[in-house]
């Protein structure tokens, strides 16, 4: 070959090298697109939402094409996924610099309520609940900032009008914090200003925590059966347990089942196994409902989910079942399920509330997995899942319950000795 032809041949390689984007730049820009095409085709909520999906892709965008490493690439995705305000969409992948997930991560639910930061519930034998922090109690600053600027700061910039959800949603991910950053609140109650260190290696972080095991159960006083569930609905090797814990309790005079601690959700199959004990004839115990399917085709797709009857016996005594925050998706399912089939009377707060049925992506070149709801659930009766309030429900911030240790199975337990 001619030289003359061996400089063309160079100076256009060089050329296309130049305008063409680096391999690692194209893969992040790829699996960028990729992930903002799964949602916008399949995520279930953008009814709900007050987020422009399009300005999401116009503002990170560049910020993934910038992206130098798989890491980098982690925390775009993580900021777009926040403009959904939705603690059900989560990346199955994590940095020392994420967030916690919530509600599995965190150990304090707060809410806006009057303009205040005002602290609902303390989950029981954390980090928080050791280090002295109370229901009722108002969050003044979070690591320093005024709470109210902090939230304003974790806000998307694609979400207008900012509504209450995206508020409360901002304040739990600020107080889940993340694994490199220690958090310091600084709280007012009853005229007095503390500030506290949540996590001393001392406390028990939920980083770290071992259940002692799945399941729990004994028997309270007056013969009323327990059966506590320890973040466990994902296993089905609790169903065996569960139908092991109830043969035990068969003859109490009624059972109470404790679900406050299920944040990590589980699957269908242990909320099923577990409703079929309680059931003579099949019945419904959740709606579903595919709003994509409705969106492209324009034809509704629904169904509901069947319970059939399981076992050596059916447990037909009074059933009281115990929620609050930290009751998260499956357990959620497992909740209205009860409420369904008219089985037991549901006591405490109000649920984690996270949205729908959940399905899992990858993208294809660095392969980034996520999950998030592709599926509307709601009750038989049609209230959607994500806002069932339990017909007995609690206020732990009320004054009447500061004395009371646990006043949530406090009262399930006076509603079980109504029935006597």
């Amino acid at each position: 070959m001619k030289p003359k032809y061996l400089l063309l041949i160079s100076i256009l390689f060089l050329l296309l090298t130049a305008i063409s984007p680096t391999s690692k730049e194209s893969k992040s820009a790829d699996d960028f697109l990729q992930f903002w095409t799964d949602v916008k085709d399949n995520y279930a909520y953008f009814d709900k939402k007050h987020t422009d999906w399009d300005q999401v892709k116009t503002v990170y965008l560049p910020k993934a094409e910038k992206a130098k490493t798989r890491d980098e690439l982690v925390t775009v995705f993580e900021n777009a996924i926040e403009e959904l305000y939705d603690n059900h969409f989560n990346l199955n992948t994590n940095l020392p610099s994420s967030t916690r997930l919530v509600p599995t991560g965190l150990d304090i639910w707060a809410e806006w309520i009057n303009d205040k930061a005002i602290i609902t519930e303390v989950r029981k034998g954390f980090s928080a609940d050791k280090a002295g922090i109370k229901s009722g109690m108002e969050i003044v600053s979070i690591n320093g900032t005024p709470t109210d600027q902090a939230v304003n700061n974790r806000i998307g910039k694609c979400i207008n009008p900012i509504d209450i959800e995206a508020k409360n949603y901002a304040l739990k991910e600020l107080l889940a914090g993340t694994y490199l950053t220690q958090r310091v609140l600084v709280v007012s109650q009853d005229g007095e200003t503390n500030t506290i260190d949540l996590d001393k290696e001392s406390r028990n972080l939920t980083d770290h925590y071992k259940y002692k095991s799945l399941l729990e159960s004994r028997t309270l006083d007056d013969n009323i059966g327990y059966i506590k569930i320890n973040n466990s609905v994902g296993e089905t090797e609790i169903i065996q347990l569960f139908d092991d814990a109830l043969a035990q309790l068969k003859d109490t005079r009624g059972l109470i089942i404790d679900l406050r601690e299920t944040p990590s959700g589980g699957n269908s199959i242990v909320a099923r196994g577990i409703l079929s004990r309680f059931t003579k004839v099949e019945m419904p115990y959740q709606k579903h409902v595919l709003p994509n399917e409705e969106k492209e085709f324009k034809i509704k797709r629904s169904w509901l989910e069947i319970v059939s009857p399981r076992g050596p016996f059916t447990y037909d005594k009074q059933v009281v079942v115990l929620v609050n925050h930290w009751t998260g998706s499956m357990s959620e399912g497992l909740t209205i399920g009860f409420s369904a089939l008219g089985k037991a009377k549901i006591v405490g707060t109000r649920m984690a509330g996270l949205n729908g049925a959940i399905n899992g992506f990858k993208t294809t070149r660095i392969e980034i997995p996520y999950s998030f709801p592709t599926e509307q659930l709601y009750h038989v009766n049609g209230t959607p899942r994500e806002t069932f309030t339990p017909p007995y429900l609690i206020d732990l911030t009320d004054s009447k319950y500061k004395k009371i240790e646990d006043p949530i199975l406090a009262e399930g337990i006076n509603l079980m000795n109504e029935d006597k």
